[in-house]
């Protein structure tokens, strides 16, 4: 039974959003905010940017705001790749080898997941979402020790399967997933297709699979990044330098400058290399940002 109050209340609501939307107070403070929290996100990288083309005499001289002498970025990457034998390639390659197939099977893994947790019907099925939801919460750090302590047990340390295992399993990207496909893949069109003779795995690789593609991308970037980033469970799980990914071996130049006993620092060399290590992240959310873009408007048709 609708009542007056009922009715009245989005009138208010609208009024409410309307005021604030032309109140020029509350205007001017979320904007004031938002340029704080942009100007904190950006200071860093700036300064990343600026002495990335400092040579390393000029970290001396110069301000951290200011250039130096001499525009010695190119110099500086080319010093990256040869220092210690090219030793940052490979940490390149390792990160790739780790991001590449770790982003894609824990996404292609948490889609499977997803859709069949939010469109099939199985024993357990409430049982395993608490135990998904439980996951969430759980910080990844607290898993490291266990993970080495099992993995040594395996004899996997010291080897990328170490790094690899974990990062297959993605429990908040499976959330996500089961979110999405509950609202986005119509039940009618999947039961038309096992009318039509489609299997299980087929009907979710041609139907569900591309209506998936917005949450699908979402979860790739946040694996992507995750596991780019990732340092803690490296460090622990890794003694090799030739497994090392970026994140650890930077850090390792980082404790060396600190402690070099000839006097040699690496100040530009551990900088320029921070630098590149975020261009591939830059370039991953603008290239598939207009899938963001695009899943926003799917969510705003359908709400």
């Amino acid at each position: 039974m609708t009542t007056t109050a009922d009715v009245r209340r989005p009138g208010r609501t609208a009024r409410r959003h309307l005021y604030t939307l032309t109140n020029p107070r509350k205007s001017g403070t979320l904007t004031f905010l938002t340029g704080l929290f942009t100007l904190y996100c950006l200071v860093p990288l700036v300064w990343l940017a600026i002495n990335s083309t400092k040579s390393q005499e000029d970290f001396v001289t110069s301000f951290g705001f200011s250039f130096g002498t001499r525009f010695a970025l190119f110099d500086n990457i080319a010093e990256v790749f040869t220092y210690d034998g090219g030793i940052f390639g490979r940490w390149l390659l390792n990160t790739l080898l780790y991001v590449v197939a770790g982003a894609v099977v824990s996404t292609f893994l948490a889609a499977l997941g997803g859709y069949a947790l939010a469109k099939l019907e199985f024993t357990g099925k409430r049982v395993f979402l608490f135990v998904v939801l439980g996951a969430i919460s759980v910080p990844g750090i607290a898993l490291a020790i266990p993970q080495f302590l099992l993995f040594a047990q395996l004899g996997l340390t010291n080897t990328p399967w170490a790094v690899l295992i974990p990062s297959f399993l993605n429990p908040f990207g499976l959330y996500l997933m089961w979110v999405f496909a509950a609202e986005a893949v119509p039940t009618g069109l999947l039961e038309a297709a096992k009318i039509d003779g489609a299997g299980e795995f087929r009907t979710f690789w041609q139907i569900a699979l591309p209506m998936l593609v917005p949450a699908t991308v979402t979860v790739l970037l946040f694996s992507f990044v995750s596991i780019w980033n990732n340092y803690f469970l490296p460090l622990i799980m890794l003694k090799d330098p030739d497994w090392y990914p970026l994140t650890v071996g930077i850090n390792q130049w980082n404790k060396l400058a600190s402690t070099a006993g000839n006097g040699e620092l690496l100040q530009n060399l551990v900088l320029t290399s921070s630098l590149l290590t975020i261009i591939p992240l830059i370039v991953a959310f603008i290239c598939l940002q207009r899938f963001w873009q695009s899943g926003l408007s799917l969510g705003a048709v359908k709400g």
